[in-house]
């Protein structure tokens, strides 16, 4: 099967390369974090506004799915991070090993979990509500655990706590209220609806290293260290994997819940993860921050593709083609 670089992180590469040359700096960089704040809002209240409330109360009742997805993105991750840790100041510099636990304090992502678990044969209602849940857990969940383990790194207060629900939390409920009123609309226009969603990332990405490029922040990293922190992340990746797989096992799940939390318990949300970012820790550091989070979800995205088309159902994969 021929792979290809997915056009999410095309632009995302091209984002980050640009602000590195050509950073935005000034006013007009003032302009743009603003413009980022608000394109992330209105990126969760269409998040809300897909979200159909027939396919939620047909998922919720895959409860023990639900709890492993749980369990594993804000428990077993967040332990592997913290393992992984002694590798700061060896084989990573230290704010990229605070990357790779940061990485696994976030939540899951939502759309690749959905298409995949759909492609491979796996219960979509119960992915739907497993990766939602679990966006919206992490909204609240991740910035306390980003102060119980890296307070040296981040600054956490009702202050920051208050923004990052105010620009995820708050629009994704607003969505969900207003539903009735657009959800036609949006499900009709959801091919353009999803350029922005993918616009509204890079715009993120381009203010973060637009920020750390302004502060000479690369002077300091290798191509080795980069290339640490990928090997690293491929890792992490394999073993989420892992133990969603043998978790599903041992619990004898059904087949399709199986292949749900495959996705949702090793899957990370780069969606989510940039905004918690930008809110938590210092301007000039988030660009490097948040490296292990888009190495792993390029990684994800191609592993997961790769995934669902050997477990697709024969008549799935016609239908996808």
């Amino acid at each position: 099967m021929r792979l290809r670089l997915d056009p999410l992180i095309a632009a995302i590469l091209v984002a980050a390369l640009v602000a590195s040359f050509v950073p935005a700096t000034g006013d007009v960089l003032d302009v743009l974090k603003r413009a980022a704040v608000i394109a992330i809002g209105l990126l969760f209240f269409l998040y809300g506004a897909r979200l159909s409330t027939a396919e939620t109360l047909s998922g919720l009742t895959r409860w023990k799915l639900h709890i492993v997805t749980l369990a594993t993105t804000f428990a077993a991750f967040p332990l592997v991070g913290l393992a992984l840790q002694p590798l700061g100041g060896n084989l990573l510099t230290p704010t990229l090993a605070s990357g790779v636990l940061l990485l696994c304090l976030v939540p899951s992502t939502v759309q690749s979990c959905i298409v995949y678990t759909r492609i491979a044969g796996g219960n979509v209602a119960g992915a739907v509500v497993s990766a939602s849940m679990s966006n919206l857990v992490g909204v609240f969940l991740t910035p306390v655990l980003v102060a119980l383990l890296m307070s040296a790194d981040a600054t956490v207060d009702t202050g920051s706590v208050v923004r990052i629900v105010l620009q995820l939390f708050a629009p994704f409920v607003l969505g969900q209220l207003l539903r009735p009123l657009i959800g036609s609309f949006v499900t009709r226009r959801d091919a353009q609806l999803r350029l922005f969603d993918r616009g509204s990332i890079v715009l993120v990405v381009f203010v973060a290293f637009s920020e750390a490029s302004d502060a000479h922040i690369w002077s300091s990293q290798s191509a080795w260290s980069v290339l640490a922190v990928a090997l690293v992340c491929a890792v992490l990746l394999a073993l989420a994997m892992g133990w969603s797989l043998l978790a599903g096992r041992v619990l004898r799940l059904p087949r399709p819940d199986r292949v749900a939390l495959l996705f949702c318990g090793s899957n990370k949300s780069l969606a989510s993860g940039l905004p918690i970012a930008s809110v938590l820790f210092a301007p000039d550091e988030v660009a490097l921050i948040v490296l292990p989070l888009m190495l792993y979800h390029q990684m994800q995205i191609i592993t997961g593709a790769v995934i669902a088309r050997r477990l697709a159902p024969p008549d799935t994969l016609r239908a996808v083609r």
